[in-house]
């Protein structure tokens, strides 16, 4: 189920990212603030909001800090990592 959960979520967004936070996120901040920098689009789900999705997102990212950063411009989501990950991506 925890992949499918991703596509879901990124199936519903319609924008350029998909993006899993916390509040009182300093990191999370920073990667909105640049997609808006950029005039990217971004569908937020925040995990202190959601808890019972954390799991699925950590099972099928490894990750288990926030952000949680998903590209939704091509085919299919892809997986990017957190801020700094997404921030030397979009210098690309």
């Amino acid at each position: 189920m925890s992949e499918e959960l991703i596509i879901g979520h990124a199936a519903e967004a319609g924008t350029d990212f998909l993006i899993y936070t916390g509040n009182y996120c300093g990191y999370c901040t920073a990667a909105k603030r640049l997609f808006e920098q950029k005039n990217l689009t971004f569908k937020e789900i925040n995990f202190d909001e959601n808890p019972d999705i954390r799991n699925d997102v950590v099972t099928t990212t490894g990750r288990r800090t926030v952000p949680v950063i998903f590209d939704l411009r091509g085919e299919t989501p892809m997986y990017i990592g957190g801020f700094d990950e997404t921030n030397s991506y979009l210098k690309k």
